[in-house]
């Protein structure tokens, strides 16, 4: 009885195959240990640095792929004449290499060279699973003839295996019938459309109509991966059977990120996002500890994990340390208990044993077991139950890595694996298969989808992956630019074949950049006979008559939420739009703010407002101890509240350098003006003064704020001032509608003194700038006689419409509840 087999499974039934230390396992988790050992010792990097190692694990990277590469060319040479074929190949393709004082010139030239010789070394003394079968005593007393079924792409191996087998082996070329003339399809229809979307919606409606003709199974040919999951979701949605053969790179697997959020949260500089998400994943703390933990990490702004600690006890040893407060810094210690010993450097069995530890004991293991993609990566990752014990005994496994290196380590063998999911034993036939285009050879499909056929995702002629030159790919037999053409061009006749065929690609990128059909697509409008440029066809979704529904305008009414306290900024909203005080004021609806890294102009004039209340009260009571500081004295007083303030906020130095590089410019500007205001008779009195004001008769609505400055003259009288970071054209256009720009008005009104002036100070790189607001007292009275009418409305029931515009409504939280993008002009 014939069998048929691949070379893979014929050697297994042969012979079992066992690595050795140094063999090409083609596992690129263990390649990468074995090529960054040989680099070390080939002497291409030196030892000890952080240089070395990026350099070594870049080096390595390349190593191992043109060493897979070659490995496929020595893999069909017999065991016993490979090492003679490495030593012809080097002296015939790599005598030709580039001179010496050529790439004594360019040193990455030398390293590939150096790379292209260790990698021909390293292929040719490697044992592979297939040298049994050129042993005839074990393979030929079984086996009376071979016969081989070529594919679209020449295999060293197969090819060998002929030769060897002489007048035994049978050649079946299938490609000569593929790429002859007598074979067309039937039926070919080219659909061109806009954008991502639009094509994978396209090609799911293509598929959904030949389901309904009948015509299954339907061959999906996975051309671009990302596509190909958005059609699959699409289809799910229609309960299609896909079987997928293609599958995806393990690591954009929700197991795989299982794994590399622990390792992030393990980090010592770990963001505070990255130990809430961990945190999210896992089950070893509640939802109640989660919550109040990411509250209370929120509310103090801390953006790096590291900082929490000394947040926490500063708020302990305080006494008004809150109940909330001492539950996170509960949840952080028990956090802290798993995050810590994984940031010991560490052998990788001993790496993988620390890490299966700490998912069992963070309840994620669990959750990988009951995945199939999960199970996936406990094997590629060895992290099973005694699966370390594989890098135990390995040589290069013995040196000890960093949380760094060995997160890096996991990423890369997560991305070097791909998860094919399983069709479910007992299900009804697959409607649909996913498979490349290059696998549809001699399969019986009723129609073929064919989606991302664009210049791009289809290119009949690609670059090449590794480091071979054109010469030298010809020389060692590797894969040549024309016969990846070749294959590629056989792979698309042959999905011609199909009876049914719907050619797909889109015309602009996410970018907005334009794109074309592929030059096989414009080959085939051409050998159709298609107009210029290629016409497409029907439209494949089905119409739908919609009953146009339009959004009407909210218009609520705040009389059953009555307003206690009014701020200058709850004020303001109402002013720019009802909508946006009744949601985020009435209803209290608040947005959290990230926890970014990356620190803002808004963080920096948090900071300098910090500062400056610092500064002027040091100021202020060196002053009452008789001592007068001058110019050089306020500058380094300054750069003491800084360095203060800095500290006690608990800012990256890192993250915060573009701004600290700035500060001297800002601080000599200040001083500047603060020199030409106090000559003007005026002495700095308060801080960052917080005040209540009752207002209306009943005393119901209290006024509240914090008012950034309050200088006093030597007449008694007062000056309100507030700082700002923004452009000066910006502050400009606040004052020239003083009625409209109700901020300092609504500081006067906080401030009980009839002579009262108020401004602006403008504190930038370019200097210090006063703004005064003139008639400070009319506005603050017509601003509290404003008050009392918006609440009064407010109180008897008017609408609350949302009329923000312009930037009022860019940066506004309550946009997607006011569905001001969806309005309806008849509405």
């Amino acid at each position: 009885m014939p069998q048929f087999q691949t070379t893979q499974n014929w050697a297994s039934q042969v012979r079992g195959f066992a690595l050795d230390a140094n063999d090409i396992s083609f596992e690129a988790a263990r390649d990468m240990l074995t090529a960054a050992s040989l680099v070390e010792q080939s002497g291409l990097v030196g030892s000890g640095t952080a240089l070395d190692t990026d350099q070594r694990d870049l080096l390595a990277q390349q190593l191992v792929e043109a060493a897979h590469q070659l490995a496929s060319v020595a893999a069909a040479i017999a065991p016993d004449q490979r090492l003679a074929w490495a030593m012809q190949m080097r002296e015939t393709v790599f005598s030709t290499n580039t001179t010496e004082s050529f790439t004594a010139t360019f040193q990455w030239l030398r390293w590939e060279s150096a790379l292209a010789r260790l990698a021909l070394a390293w292929a040719s003394t490697s044992a592979y699973a297939t040298d049994v079968l050129f042993d005839d005593r074990l393979v030929r007393s079984k086996v009376d003839c071979l016969m081989v079924l070529e594919g679209f792409q020449r295999d060293p191996l197969v090819q060998a295996l002929a030769n060897h087998w002489g007048a035994q082996a049978v050649l079946l070329p299938q490609l000569e019938v593929i790429g002859s003339n007598e074979t067309t399809p039937s039926e070919i229809q080219l659909h061109k459309a806009l954008d991502a979307q639009d094509e994978a919606q396209r090609a799911a409606a293509c598929v959904l109509r030949h389901i309904e003709a009948g015509r299954v199974p339907v061959a999906l040919a996975a051309t671009d991966r990302a596509l190909t999951r958005r059609i699959r979701a699409m289809l799910a949605t229609q309960d299609v059977a896909v079987k997928d053969e293609n599958g995806w790179k393990l690591s954009t697997t929700r197991a795989a990120s299982h794994i590399m959020v622990t390792l992030s949260a393990c980090a010592w500089n770990a963001s505070s996002d990255s130990i809430l998400d961990w945190l999210k994943n896992s089950s070893f703390a509640t939802a109640t500890q989660i919550q109040t933990l990411e509250k209370e990490l929120r509310r103090a702004g801390i953006t790096r994990w590291q900082a929490w600690g000394q947040a926490a006890l500063a708020a302990a040893e305080s006494a008004e340390a809150t109940d909330a407060h001492r539950a996170a810094q509960a949840t952080a210690v028990l956090i802290d208990t798993l995050r810590v010993p994984l940031q010991k450097p560490r052998t990788l069995a001993a790496w993988l044993f620390a890490l299966r530890a700490t998912l069992q004991a963070s309840g994620q293991w669990a959750c990988l077991q009951d995945d199939l993609a999960g199970e996936k990566v406990l094997t590629v990752l060895h992290l099973n139950e005694g699966s370390e014990q594989a890098y135990l005994d390995l040589p290069q496994a013995q040196r000890r890595l960093s949380l760094a290196e060995f997160k890096d380590w996991v990423d890369m063998a997560m991305e070097s694996s791909s998860f094919v999911p399983l069709y479910p034993p007992g299900s009804k036939e697959a409607q649909v298969v996913i498979v490349p285009m290059s696998q549809l050879l001699a399969r019986p499909f009723a129609a073929a989808v064919l989606p991302g056929c664009d210049e791009v995702r289809f290119n009949p002629s690609p670059d090449l992956p590794g480091l071979w030159s054109a010469a030298e790919r010809t020389g060692l037999g590797l894969t040549t630019r024309d016969e990846q053409d070749a294959a590629t061009r056989f792979a698309w006749l042959c999905a011609l074949q199909t009876p049914v065929c719907d050619v797909l690609w889109r015309q602009t990128e996410s970018t907005g950049e334009p794109l074309l059909a592929s030059a096989l697509v414009q080959s085939l409008a051409l050998t159709l006979g298609l107009p210029q440029p290629i016409s497409t066809a029907a439209e494949p979704r089905p119409v739908r008559q919609l009953e146009a529904v339009p959004t009407p305008k909210p218009m609520p009414t705040g009389d059953k939420l009555p307003i206690k306290r009014l701020s200058s900024s709850a004020f303001g909203k109402l002013r720019t739009c009802p909508y946006q005080f009744f949601a985020l004021q009435q209803l209290g609806l608040q947005e959290n703010d990230e926890l970014e890294d990356e620190l803002g102009k808004r963080d920096f004039g948090l900071w300098l407002h910090a500062v400056l209340s610092h500064f002027h009260e040091s100021l202020k009571n060196e002053m009452n101890k008789g001592v007068a500081g001058d110019l050089i004295h306020k500058s380094a007083m300054l750069n003491i509240a800084s360095k203060a303030v800095t500290q006690s906020m608990n800012l990256p130095s890192d993250a915060f350098l573009p701004w600290a590089a700035t500060w001297p410019k800002v601080r000599d500007g200040y001083l500047n003006w603060l020199s030409t205001h106090e000559a003007a008779g005026w002495q700095f009195d308060a801080s960052e003064v917080s005040k209540r004001m009752p207002l209306g008769r009943s005393g119901d609505l209290t006024l509240i704020g914090r008012i950034d400055r309050i200088d006093r003259a030597a007449d008694g009288s007062l000056m309100v001032l507030d700082y700002k970071t923004e452009g000066t054209a910006i502050t400009s256009s606040r004052l020239k509608e003083p009625l409209e720009d109700t901020q300092l008005a609504f500081y006067g009104a906080l401030v009980e003194a009839d002579s009262l002036r108020a401004g602006y100070i403008n504190i930038g790189e370019a200097g210090t700038k006063p703004f005064e607001q003139t008639d400070i007292v009319d506005n603050r009275d017509a601003l509290i006689a404003g008050i009392l009418d918006d609440m009064q409305r407010i109180g008897d029931g008017a609408a609350l419409p949302a009329l923000g515009e312009g930037t009022a409504c860019d940066y506004c939280a309550a946009r997607g509840l006011c569905r001001k993008d969806f309005w309806s002009d008849a509405a």
